[in-house]
């Protein structure tokens, strides 16, 4: 099983993206984990990382690509992932595409979870005032920047996937288990 999670800013992948590890057991495969830990590691590529969070923006697809492409490369990826905020372009889709079928692989399915912007918007702006978040791109100025983002760059990756026929769309508006029990649905 080879998972792309797509998804806006504060859909709650990361949430679903563990669920989703522990009960298929697949490695879990997030860009912003990767990124986080060079930014808490101060690596040169991590204070390179912090300044585009900060404002918003994203990390150049030939970055992303370059350590996801050494990431499921490894031995415990040779039976599937959960990719969990790439590809976000349809750039790195077809990078992701041409790494994989070059050792026989292709992704299985991709899932997108659909949530209105004020919702959102609401979710990410309840975690940065209750404290449940470090991150600095909490701040409702940056989320709504993100979002514009995502419609811009990432939401046409979904139609990438619709055209190879492997995308299902997944109401992510409810509880963390209905919504889970909503993409168990279409992963069996």
């Amino acid at each position: 099983m080879r998972v792309v999670l797509l998804g806006p800013p504060g859909a709650g992948k990361g949430t679903q993206a563990d669920l989703i590890v522990e009960k298929f057991g697949v490695p879990h495969i997030s860009t912003g984990n990767i990124f986080r830990e060079h930014v808490a590691a101060k690596t040169p590529l991590g204070l390179k990382v912090q300044g585009i969070l900060d404002s918003g923006g994203l990390v150049s697809d030939e970055v992303v690509m370059e350590l996801v492409a050494d990431r499921i490369g490894k031995e415990d990826c040779a039976q599937g992932f959960l990719l969990d905020g790439v590809p976000r372009t349809t750039k790195q889709a077809e990078i992701l595409r041409t790494v994989l079928s070059q050792s026989g692989r292709m992704v299985s399915h991709v899932v997108q979870i659909v949530v209105p912007e004020e919702v959102l918007l609401e979710r990410i702006q309840g975690r940065s005032a209750q404290g449940d978040s470090s991150r600095s791109d909490d701040s409702a100025e940056v989320a709504s920047h993100r979002y514009q983002v995502y419609l811009e760059q990432t939401a046409p990756v979904a139609k990438f996937y619709a055209a190879e026929g492997i995308l299902s769309e997944v109401d992510g508006v409810g509880s963390i288990d209905e919504v889970f029990k909503r993409i168990c649905e279409v992963l069996v």
